[in-house]
């Protein structure tokens, strides 16, 4: 399995999680605090912070710390996982669409 497909393959395993779809939902508005996420999850700061570190890990989230408190961490979307996943699913579109007219075709052709 090459580089991009694990990669791809770690983005969906995060996505698979609705609490982190929903970290991600919230930080497309804009960068938030760990804190604030949770809270808006309603979820514990623990559970946050796991939730975060397996975004982080599969590159969907960065971290950084604001110059007036460096305790305080702001996570931010970061783009490029989300145009590897888009790729993927319009060739998964393109291929099926293929499958699709090719059937649709035999079956008129059969009918």
């Amino acid at each position: 399995m090459g580089a991009a497909a694990a990669a791809l393959d770690d983005t969906l395993a995060a996505l698979a999680d609705p609490n982190r779809r929903r970290v991600v939902d919230l930080l497309a508005q804009r960068p938030r605090a760990a804190g604030e996420l949770a809270r808006a999850l309603e979820i514990s700061p623990p559970a946050m912070s796991r939730h975060l570190k397996t975004l982080r890990a599969c590159g969907l989230v960065e971290e950084s710390h604001p110059e007036f408190d460096a305790r305080v961490r702001i996570y931010a979307l970061r783009p490029e996982p989300m145009v590897h996943l888009l790729r993927w699913l319009e060739e998964s579109e393109r291929l099926w669409s293929l499958q699709l007219a090719a059937f649709k075709e035999h079956i008129e052709r059969e009918g």
